[in-house]
């Protein structure tokens, strides 16, 4: 039987209930992402939420979270006083292993060297009711995709590629540690009322074209923030042409455009893939709701009166993609990809070609870079790159050994990587280059930021589907465009690829492989979580301090970053990921990424009370040794990228009070405010310039009330100073969570009570 069944039928069951109570109060049509968002309300709603304004109590149905993340998850969840998680949750151990020989020996070395996690994973889990995924049972995303998702349903995931669930019809949303604990706990979960952003598929994809060109078209269209507080609900006659794991594909990488979340209306392709991975139950019950799992009709003919935006895409038009590099929504489309090298001085000779990843494993994805593998061989071509391909679970892997792709892709010289993340979040251990030495990557993943795959600042990656990552590996050059150019063969033949094609699911069924799954206990309470006090790698959590009720006087500026600064540059991952569960020693890390905006160094900071420079996380203990508090100020869209909240926690850790910026990423801005951080905004974005390296700077928190600016006093060092106003967010509950230290404090007071 489906995995929580019993939940998915409550879900179903209350459905046209909680429809209709909404409709009472909307008395308009719908479209497809307020219904599952009005069903999934923590209370009956008594009018309509205001779009990018209103904050609103939800019920997620389940919690879904990856090794690295989970860590501190789950030390949180263990302070909240629950003796059992609320909802169904698993864990999923995806992020800890690193690529570098191959699928077998990468995952016999990461068993060995993160064993003391693993053993704490499972061992928490099995206490507190959680569903443990072993290492190498595969990546988080598409795990959920095969077990979890179904049309309807809500859920958060501890990693910002959540929204693949989006795929099967799911509200799936990517969040911090913190808001898990939240729903683990039996809490409401909070979350600006999202905007809507429609995109209209017209056409069918065709030829070389694929479901991962809808997305790099569109994020090339709304840019990396375009997407911001925004759920994209994709609608049109062409989102029934897409299979549903093509679906997820789109949805996965919608956490590029920083959206909230992106979803697709439950069809005939989300019912087959429910069947073949043995889920026919819940199909069955989909499809008995299958009016209202998707828009009103009246919202599909006049799209223009429900959405915030509307962009539209023909499918019959569209042309293969290649974003990048070091941002994913500098979009090339292939055709122009010869005149980009020549213009931008891109390196054209492709280094390594990488498939796979939870954006882009599935059997179809596969399916189709195996047919221009197959003809290649056919045709006297093998890869010209280094090409490896990272199945996204084992029961993908084992299906594609069983059928035959694997093998086929390893005949042209690809290498299996293990079930796992690997070289898209940064874990992998490149030996082809030296750090510092320019090269082109071409990769199916979704994020492509600098170092993000390999920790070279020079390496330059682009993102496309599997199959022109395929096509591009054999030829070896970023500027080859399979729709139009020869290869010459091993016999100097001139030689042409043909388009891919590919079965969207396994003629023969999925092959499940090794599951490595293992269920919590029926009673925990005897099961002891496994942290060695000694551990350089766990260390339970102390309470933050909560508010002293003061305002925040003669703070000084750790920091002025300059430019992007994602999740990535404020906590890196790659080798960091080992200290995920220990904040102190994670703590090093903070801000080694990010560009000092006074000397355009990285990860260096002056201390303005010694002159000296050294590294941003050994000032920041220094202020702290004093007692001295400090704040960070940034650029736009400050925080974007990973959910990671090693971002919000180790500054909060490190003695930050404050992140003053010109915008924030959504997933971000919410994991300070758990933390008990103030993230604040200039009210005149101009201001960010009148920051000076040795400023210190009052912050008038006692004014801190809902939709009210608070004042900051800037007192520069030749004795001027400068009166700036700063916006925030945060509304009565989360102005409770900065006084009592953080949003957790409150969880663990509530459970006493």
């Amino acid at each position: 039987m489906t995995a929580n069944f019993d939940m998915i039928k409550k879900v179903y069951s209350s459905y046209k209930q909680k429809l209709a109570d909404a409709r009472k109060v909307l008395n308009r049509p719908m479209t497809y992402a307020e219904k599952v968002l009005y069903t999934h309300l923590w209370e009956k709603p008594t009018r309509e939420y205001v779009r990018g304004k209103d904050y609103v109590e939800l019920s997620p149905d389940r919690v879904a979270m990856q090794d690295a993340t989970a860590q501190m998850a789950l030390l949180q969840f263990m302070s909240s006083g629950r003796k059992k998680t609320a909802v169904p949750s698993t864990v999923h151990c995806d992020h800890l292993i690193q690529a570098q020989v191959g699928a077998k020996d990468d995952l016999l070395r990461a068993e060995e060297e993160n064993k003391e996690v693993y053993d704490f994973l499972e061992s928490i889990s099995r206490k507190y009711g959680i569903g443990f995924w072993k290492p190498g049972a595969g990546i988080i995303h598409q795990v959920v995709l095969e077990n979890y998702a179904f049309p309807g349903g809500m859920m958060i995931g501890t990693d910002s590629h959540t929204p693949n669930a989006g795929g099967l019809g799911m509200i799936a949303i990517g969040v911090g540690g913190a808001d898990a604990v939240d729903v683990m706990s039996g809490m409401p979960w909070e979350l600006k009322w999202p905007k809507l952003i429609g995109v209209k598929l017209t056409g069918k994809l065709n030829g070389w074209t694929s479901p991962k060109d809808v997305i790099l078209k569109l994020a090339g269209i709304l840019t990396v923030k375009g997407g911001t507080g925004a759920i994209v609900e994709y609608f049109g006659e062409g989102t029934n042409s897409i299979s549903c794991t093509g679906k997820a594909t789109i949805c996965n990488m919608g956490a590029e455009i920083g959206a909230t979340t992106s979803v697709f209306p439950f069809d005939e392709k989300m019912s087959s893939y429910l069947r073949i991975t043995k889920r026919a139950d819940v199909a069955a019950l989909a499809e008995g709701l299958a009016d209202e799992l998707c828009a009103d009709k009246d919202v599909l003919e006049h799209p223009e009166k429900y959405y915030d935006q509307i962009v539209e895409i023909n499918l019959d038009e569209l042309e293969p993609h290649l974003n990048g590099p070091f941002t994913p929504d500098k979009a090339w489309p292939i055709s122009k990809m010869k005149e980009a090298v020549k213009m931008e001085g891109y390196p054209d000779t492709i280094s390594v070609a990488l498939i796979g990843s939870c954006t882009n494993s599935s059997y179809e994805d596969i399916d189709r870079s195996a047919s221009i593998a197959k003809q290649a061989l056919a045709k006297g071509l093998k890869a010209k790159s280094q090409f490896t391909i990272t199945p996204g679970s084992e029961q993908v892997r084992a299906t594609i050994e069983r059928d035959g792709q694997l093998k086929v892709l390893t005949d042209i010289g690809g290498l299996i990587l293990a079930n796992a993340c690997g070289p898209c979040i940064g874990m992998w251990k490149r030996m082809d280059i030296k750090t510092g030495e320019r090269n082109t990557i071409v990769t199916s993943f979704n994020r492509n930021f600098a170092k993000r795959n390999d920790g070279n600042p020079e390496t330059l990656a682009f993102v496309a589907s599997p199959e022109i990552t395929t096509a591009l590996a054999i030829a070896g050059r970023l500027s080859f465009n399979p729709l139009t150019d020869e290869l010459e063969n091993e016999k100097g033949e001139k030689v042409k690829l043909d388009p891919p094609v590919g079965e969207e699911l396994p003629p023969k069924g999925f092959d499940e492989g090794s599951s490595g799954f293992i269920p919590p206990a029926e009673d925990g309470s005897s099961i002891e979580v496994k942290v060695d006090p000694k551990s350089d790698r766990l260390q339970l959590l102390q309470p933050f301090e909560p508010w002293d009720g003061k305002d925040f006087v003669d703070l000084p500026v750790l920091l002025k970053v300059s430019g992007k600064c994602t999740t990535d540059h404020i906590s890196m991952a790659g080798p960091w990921l080992k200290y995920r569960g220990h904040l102190d020693n994670i703590s090093n890390n903070m801000f080694l990424g990010a560009i000092n905006a006074f000397t355009g160094d990285a990860g260096k900071t002056k201390n303005i009370f010694t002159g000296e420079y050294k590294s941003v996380p050994e000032v920041a203990r220094e202020y702290k040794a004093k007692g001295i508090g400090w704040v960070v100020v940034g650029d736009e869209n400050y925080g974007e990228g990973s959910s990671r909240e090693h971002a919000a926690m180790e500054p909060r850790y490190l003695g930050g009070k404050a992140i003053i910026v010109k915008s924030f990423a959504r997933i971000h801005e919410t994991n300070l405010k758990k933390q008990g951080m103030l993230p604040l905004t200039f009210a005149d974005p101009k201001d960010y310039d009148k920051i000076r390296e040795d400023d210190k700077v009052t912050i008038f928190v006692s004014q801190l009330q809902p939709e009210k600016p608070i004042k900051m006093l800037v007192k520069h060092s030749d004795g001027t100073q400068d009166e700036i106003w700063l916006n925030h967010t945060m509304n009565a509950s989360q102005i409770e969570w900065f006084k009592a230290g953080s949003a957790l404090n409150l969880i663990a007071k509530s459970q006493k009570n």
